[in-house]
Parts: C-alpha cells; sequence; structure tokens
C-alpha cells in the first residue's frame, strides 16, 4: 500500500472492502468503506505534517475529512512505526505498532476463530462472533460525535455511563476539556461539563420523551426512553436525508450540524446559544430572558439587580422571612434552576403544600411524566431552598416556576400595583367630572323648574299660600284678543325683548 500522504488518488490499489478478519488485518493506506460508501475507517493524520496517525470513522463521499469516532485519540502511534489494526488468535481486536506496543485493544472474550469486524453502513464499527452476534461496537464509546441510530446509555446499572468528550483543539483529537453526559447527581438533565466544573445546562429528562423537528426538508428525531434500569438517547433521520450529526466541538458547543450537498456543515441547532446561557451567568436569581431577538439577563419578578451588572445578581425588593405572610408567582417557559431537591411520589398540590409549609422552600416546580417510562415515580416534584441559579425563560419550554415571594399578592406584586393605581385615579377623576357635570345640571334644572312652576301657578285658576286657598283670575286668549282690537298697533304702548306690550283693561269683577 502506498502512504497516507497520497492515499486519496490511489485508495482504489488499497484494501477497501467492509471487513477485518484474523487473515486479512489494516494497515496505514489502507481503509475499510461501508456498504453504500458513506463511511471509510482508517488511519489519519489530523494535520499537515502527518507525523502521528490515528485510527478513526469519518465521512467517506464528501470532500475534506469529517472525523466521527477515534480510537486512540490520547495514544497517536508515530507514522514511522507501520500501525496496524488486527484479529489476534485470542479474537481480540488489537492497535499495535511495529514495536509491538499496543496503543488501543478490545477484548473478545472469545476463543476460536471466526471473529470478524465490519464496518456497517450506520458508521457503526462492530466486533462480530461467527454468528453476527455483536460483541462489541463503537457507538458504545462514542468520542466528540453523536451519528443517526446511535444509541447512547446516559444511565444504567450495569454499564458504565457514557459522554461525549470534546477534541482538545481543532487538530487535536486528544481528550479535551468539554464533556456533555446525564448530571449524575440528579440523573433527570443534560450537563456540558468544562472539566469538573457545569459550563452549560441543557433539558431535562422527562422519563420518556420524543422531540421533532424539521430543517430544510430533513426530519429529524430525539428520544429519550427508559428501559427499566436506565436511560438511553438516540438521534434518527429519514433514510435519504442529508447527512446529519450532533458533535460537541472543541469549544464546548453542542451542534446539530446538516451536510448542504455543496462543500460544508449547517449549523441547525447549538447550546450555548449565547453567552446568557452559560452556567449561572446573570447570577443567583437572575434569568437568561431568550423570548426576544437577543438572549437578556433580567431580574425574576420580586428582586432587582444586586450591582451594576447581573454579575452579583438580583436581590429581594422585600425580604422574604419565617413566620411572615408570602405567596407564591407562577413564571411560565422557564427552565429548572440547578441544586434542586427531587421528592418523590407527589400530586401537584402535595408539591405546593411540601414548599409552602418549609419556610425556607423559595421556589417548587412540577411536572407529571410519561406512564411508559422508566421511573416508578410518575411526577417531577422539585423543590428549591437558597439562591436560584441558571434558569432561563425559553419559547420551547412549558413548565412553570414557582417563585415565593414576600406579603400579600396584592401588596407584593409591583406589575400589578403599577397598573392597579393609575386605573384606579383615572377612574375617580372621571367619576367626579361626571357627578360635577351631573349636578351642574340639575342644579339648572331645578332653577328653571322653579321658574316654570311659578309661571304655572300665576297661569293656574288657584294655588296655596300661606296655607290659605288663594284664587287668580284667569285670561283667556280670546279676551286679550278683544281687549287689543286683535293686537292693533293702536293699544301698544312699547316693544322689549320678549315682545310687543299692549294696554288694556278688564273687569276683574
Amino acid at each position: 500500500c502506498v502512504p497516507i500522504l497520497i492515499l486519496p488518488l490511489l485508495s482504489s490499489l488499497c484494501q477497501s472492502d467492509d471487513q477485518l478478519t484474523d487473515a486479512k488485518p489494516l494497515s496505514a493506506g489502507d481503509m475499510l468503506v461501508s456498504k453504500g460508501g458513506d463511511f471509510a475507517l482508517g488511519f489519519f493524520s489530523p494535520n499537515s505534517s502527518n507525523t502521528s496517525l490515528y485510527l478513526g470513522i469519518w465521512y467517506n463521499s464528501i470532500p475534506g475529512r469529517t472525523v466521527v469516532w477515534t480510537a486512540n485519540r490520547d495514544y497517536p502511534i508515530a507514522a514511522t512505526s507501520s500501525p496496524m489494526l488486527a484479529i489476534t488468535n485470542n479474537s481480540d481486536l488489537v492497535l499495535s505498532d511495529s514495536q509491538g506496543h499496543t496503543r488501543w485493544v478490545v477484548k473478545s472474550g472469545i476463543t476460536g476463530v471466526g471473529v470478524t469486524a465490519v464496518l456497517r453502513s450506520s458508521g457503526n464499527f462492530v466486533l462480530q462472533s461467527p454468528n453476527g452476534t455483536s460483541i462489541w461496537q463503537s457507538f458504545d464509546y462514542p468520542t466528540d460525535t453523536i451519528l443517526p441510530g446511535m444509541r447512547i446509555y446516559l444511565s444504567k446499572r450495569a454499564r458504565v455511563v457514557r459522554r461525549l468528550i470534546a477534541w482538545k483543539g481543532p487538530i487535536d483529537p486528544s481528550t479535551g476539556d468539554f464533556s456533555l453526559g446525564l448530571d449524575p447527581k440528579s440523573n433527570l438533565q443534560f450537563v456540558i461539563w468544562q472539566g469538573t466544573m457545569p459550563y452549560c445546562r441543557l433539558s431535562m429528562l422527562n422519563n420518556e420523551s420524543v422531540g421533532s423537528g424539521i430543517y430544510q426538508n430533513t426530519i429529524f428525531t430525539e428520544v429519550v426512553t427508559g428501559t427499566g434500569d436506565g436511560f438511553y438517547y438516540k438521534f434518527l433521520v429519514y433514510e435519504g436525508s442529508p447527512y446529519s450529526r450532533l458533535m460537541l466541538d472543541y469549544m464546548g458547543v453542542f451542534r446539530f450540524l446538516i451536510w448542504n450537498n455543496r462543500s460544508s456543515w449547517a449549523t441547525v441547532t447549538e447550546h450555548p446559544a449565547s453567552s446568557c446561557d452559560l452556567y449561572a451567568s446573570c447570577g443567583p436569581f437572575g434569568y437568561c430572558d431568550s423570548m426576544g431577538t437577543v438572549a437578556t439577563c433580567r431580574c425574576l419578578d420580586g428582586f432587582e439587580p444586586a450591582g451594576l451588572n447581573f454579575s452579583s445578581g438580583c436581590r429581594r425588593t422585600k425580604a422574604l422571612k419565617c413566620g411572615k405572610p408570602s405567596h407564591f408567582v407562577p413564571l411560565p417557559r422557564m427552565k429548572a434552576p440547578d441544586k434542586f431537591l427531587h421528592v418523590l411520589n407527589r400530586s401537584f398540590d402535595e408539591c405546593t403544600t411540601d414548599c409552602s409549609n418549609n419556610c425556607s422552600c423559595t421556589a417548587y416546580s412540577y411536572t407529571n411524566l410519561s406512564s411508559n417510562g422508566a421511573m416508578a415515580d410518575q411526577s417531577r416534584c422539585l423543590l428549591w431552598t437558597g439562591e436560584l441559579v441558571d434558569t432561563g425563560k425559553y419559547s420551547n419550554y412549558d413548565d412553570n416556576l414557582y417563585l415565593r415571594l414576600a406579603n400579600s399578592p396584592v401588596r407584593n406584586n409591583s406589575k400589578l400595583v403599577k397598573i392597579v393605581v393609575p386605573t384606579m385615579a383615572c377612574v375617580l377623576i372621571l367619576a367626579c367630572l361626571l357627578v360635577g357635570i351631573f349636578k351642574y345640571r340639575a342644579s339648572k334644572r331645578k332653577k328653571y323648574g322653579i321658574h316654570n312652576g311659578a309661571m304655572l301657578g300665576y297661569l293656574s285658576s288657584s294655588n296655596e299660600i300661606g296655607g290659605e286657598h288663594v284664587d287668580f283670575p284667569f285670561v283667556s286668549f280670546e279676551d286679550i284678543s278683544t281687549a287689543t282690537n286683535n293686537f292693533s298697533d293702536s293699544k301698544q304702548i312699547g316693544s322689549g325683548g320678549f315682545g310687543k306690550v299692549y294696554k288694556l283693561f278688564h273687569n276683574l269683577g
């Protein structure tokens, strides 16, 4: 075979089927190619020096070399040492150099002949017995990448729990600082770790959950399923879809990538998506608000910034004291804060009571879980005491966080006060104006009514004055017309604002 430097040009001269047998080892320059040609397994150098070689799996039919799995990531072999992958007489899978130093090994536990290793079309490298039973597979030992169909055990009693571990650098496949896996303290949440410290918390497990999405006609599905003694994660895409993968890069970003059928990988989603998503970046009682265009740190209801920025978090506007009145405010679409206490076998009301009866409880959250999952408990009651750290508000979250605040809801809810007080003031002002207008009009009507009453009294035939019945003369229109000679000008003695004035004599007897 030829040196790796000119492997892409002359690969047809080297071994390129999909199986490794005890009679046919793999040397530098050789490749196993899966049926269909999607994946290749062989030796590669991540940089142009070609001084150190690694055994890995990569996409075979796209430009460049996108490595998805590495065997000897922390034990590279010098190119001059003639590395070889072989199935030994003990049916073990061994990677060694020309000096006989073993750099990586898989123990089969099987004696006899007929053990083979095959690179499957899914990208899974499998050591199998003569009858096809899987002895070992690379999918159970991921490095920094999850491929479609790969099942990763997140927690399992009889199995070592796996994590994704990033490369140390862009051209350094060795174990990096960042890893991703299930939080061992709770087994309820995914966490990206930087060393031993949490770097970014992702989602909470809901016992059994299925999430689907679509990107440029590619439908993908994520499944978290309980098996009775643990959880596993599986990532799926429909057959015929473009290449896709999940990868934790050397900078600690977990990405979902899809090949765009041209020359590059497109990022569909990534976590953390902003500096606001980093662990506890908004401080105690602060949260990352991702509902807007730009993610921003804000204070929870009933809190205010403790300093000029959010490095110190937020403080209560009204102190919470044991024995004093308090209430809970529901905050929708919130990521559960970290450092929670998981209380088993609780209903919503019981969860509420547990927190209400403990004056040190600052918040609680409750979620109904699937009845088909691995957990015996079909609910998730989470309680918090002390500070709330690393929470956020996201459009794709459905859970409420019930936050404890001091005093009664009316007195403590500043937003409600800001709305009610101005509204009541406007209503009172409007009411006073209406009352004033009503009284003014009423007084006008009263004056008008008294005036008309007096006029009607004069024109009536009788009235009550001083308790006595007094008769007033009644003058008809006909009498007035006759006395003025049908309103003749000769009888007119003047005129005014109310009309003409006539002089007449009438016999009142």
